[in-house]
Formats: structure tokens, C-alpha cells, sequence
């Protein structure tokens, strides 16, 4: 019995600890907007530039449900689209801003598909394939774009190479080896414990092209700020924020707050005043992290207010997979 009750109350305190996370999240993040520079900042770009970098904010964040689509796909499980866009867009928004993502998403699914009947092993294989998703995704732009682009590394950056062109020759050989091992080979791969699965053409394309656009979106959000500063092409500035996205992935600091500035200041510089470049990834952090990581935690205490503090009515979709009787019971219950 006892371990009945310490099961029943594992989710939501899971829940509730994600939830105070994120709200500490939001007050750190807080204490590096000072609202002199922000809304002085704020003035110096266009406010239609403001708006379209707010839609395609919005954009990435739907596209990001496609993740949860693929993952649940993968399992040959079905959800509606309404509860797999609830888990895609707070895992999105958490996990992009407390850091951690691999972690903090897979908390966010196991409290959600926990409830919806799904078992630990599901939930896990879920959580590793959208994760994986998003690699994939650096990967294969990051394959691309160092290629076309192979700008210089800065000496700051600790990495082993004068240039990005062996990190795109690395990251071009991991999505061609993935796509042999899941695609091509026709049966799974088993190495030790672990098993890499036969996939389907469709599943491995819809699972590249859904993780590329949502990198390639999160670079247009930031380049759409900095447009009307910078005599800079897109492609260019891609190159640029992919590798200090690399960066700040590889130190694990919270959305890489810092390096990915570092790194941005330091190959920006000769295109755009530091003062103007500070004032630009100030409004990126709020547009792209700040009011997701809000929306984010507010749908999930949401949820949890919904689901704890009022009455429930059994689902819909539930209630009418049952019996006659059954449903008549139920609606005499809740009357």
C-alpha cells in the first residue's frame, strides 16, 4: 500500500518540481533583462521586424509538436494531436531554458504519458527518439551549412579544429551512417544492451526534415531581429549561429546563456557594434526562450490545477469506447 501511495504521488510532485524550476528559471532570466536596456534595445528594431520574429517564435514551437507526433509514431501508439501538442510545446519551452533537455523533457513526458496510461518502457522509448530528433537536426543542418560556409573557429572556442569544415565532414558522416543503420539495413542493430531500430523511409525522412526546420526556424527568429543592422546574408549568419549553438549545447550551461553570446559577439563583431549585437540577443532571449519558457509553465500549472483542484469529467474519447450501462453510471455520478 505504501508503495501504491509513493507511485500515485511521484507525477505530480515530478510536475510541481518542474513547475518551480521553471519559475525559478523565469526569475533568474529576470535579473539579465534590466528594463532601461530592454526597451531601449526594443525601440532600435523595426517593430514589423518584432512581430515576424514573434510568428516565426510561434511557428518553431509548432513545428517542435512534431516531435511527439514522430515519437508516438515510432511506438505505434496514438494520442490526440491536442494532448501530444500540450507535451511538445512544455517540453519545448522548459527544457530549452533549465537545461539539462534531455533530462527535463524526459520528467515532463513521464508525467504526462505516466497519466494517459502509458508504461515506463514507452514513455523512455518516446523520450530517446524525440531527443535523438533534435541532434539529428544540428546534424544535418550543421552538415550544410560548415560545408558552404567553413568560417574560422575563434582560439576562445575550445575545439580541436582551425575551421568548421571538419565538424561538417563529422556531422554529414553521422547522418549517413544513422540512415544505413535505420533505413537501409533491414533489420535492427543490436550493440551490447542497446538495439537501434528498423525505420521506415517516411519515419526517417518526416523525423530530418521536422528537426531541420525547427533549427533552421531558431536561426531566422534571431536573424530576423538583426536583419536591419547587418549587411549579412542568411546562409552566413547560419554558419555563425550554428556554431555558437554547438557551443553552448556542448557546455550545458541553461540555453547556453553566455557562450552562446561569447561566440556571437566574437564572429559578429566586424558586422554589427557590440552595443547593438547585446541589445538584439537581449530581445532573442526574451522572444525565443523567455515567453515560451512562460507559456510553458503556465500550461502546466494549468494542467495541474485542472487536474488536482477540480472536478473531473471523464474524456470523451474514453467514455465513449464504453458500454451503454457504463456511460449511463458515469453520467449519473458526475449529475
Amino acid at each position: 500500500m505504501a508503495k501504491n501511495n509513493i507511485l500515485r504521488w511521484f507525477p505530480p510532485c515530478l510536475s510541481l518540481g518542474l513547475f518551480a524550476l521553471s519559475l525559478w528559471t523565469i526569475q533568474n532570466n529576470l535579473q539579465h533583462y534590466q528594463a532601461e536596456h530592454f526597451w531601449g534595445s526594443l525601440s532600435q528594431i523595426p517593430p514589423s521586424h518584432i512581430i515576424l520574429a514573434i510568428v516565426l517564435t510561434a511557428i518553431n514551437y509548432l513545428i517542435m509538436t512534431g516531435y511527439e507526433c514522430l515519437g508516438l509514431a515510432y511506438i505505434r501508439e496514438s494520442l490526440p494531436y491536442r494532448k501530444k501538442a500540450l507535451v511538445g510545446i512544455i517540453c519545448s519551452g522548459i527544457s530549452n531554458s533549465v537545461g539539462f533537455a534531455v533530462l527535463s523533457s524526459c520528467m515532463i513526458r513521464y508525467r504526462f504519458y505516466s497519466t494517459w496510461g502509458f508504461s515506463v518502457v514507452k514513455i523512455a522509448q518516446v523520450s530517446a527518439f524525440c531527443n535523438l530528433s533534435f541532434c539529428l537536426g544540428l546534424f544535418v543542418v550543421g552538415s550544410v551549412i560548415f560545408l558552404k560556409e567553413p568560417l574560422a573557429i575563434p582560439q576562445l572556442i575550445d575545439f580541436p579544429f582551425l575551421s568548421v569544415r571538419p565538424i561538417g565532414i563529422i556531422f554529414l558522416i553521422v547522418i549517413l551512417a544513422y540512415l544505413f543503420l535505420t533505413v537501409i539495413r533491414q533489420k535492427p542493430l543490436i550493440i551490447g544492451k542497446w538495439i537501434i531500430p528498423h525505420l521506415t523511409f517516411k519515419l526517417a525522412a518526416s523525423q530530418l526534415i521536422i528537426s531541420a526546420l525547427d533549427w533552421c526556424l531558431a536561426s531566422a527568429v534571431f536573424y530576423t531581429l538583426l536583419y536591419h543592422s547587418v549587411s549579412l546574408s542568411y546562409s552566413a549568419f547560419f554558419g555563425i549561429y550554428m556554431l555558437a549553438q554547438v557551443a553552448g549545447l556542448a557546455s550545458n550551461i541553461p540555453g547556453g546563456l553566455g557562450v552562446f553570446e561569447t561566440v556571437m559577439m566574437l564572429l559578429l563583431t566586424p558586422f554589427i557594434t557590440s552595443e547593438k549585437l547585446l541589445g538584439t540577443l537581449l530581445i532573442y532571449r526574451g522572444i525565443y526562450y523567455f515567453i515560451p519558457l512562460s507559456v510553458a509553465a503556465l500550461l502546466l500549472g494549468k494542467y495541474e490545477w485542472h487536474h488536482f483542484f477540480q472536478k473531473k469529467k471523464p474524456d470523451y474519447e474514453s467514455v465513449s469506447s464504453l458500454s451503454t450501462p457504463a456511460r449511463e453510471t458515469i453520467n449519473k455520478v458526475n449529475n
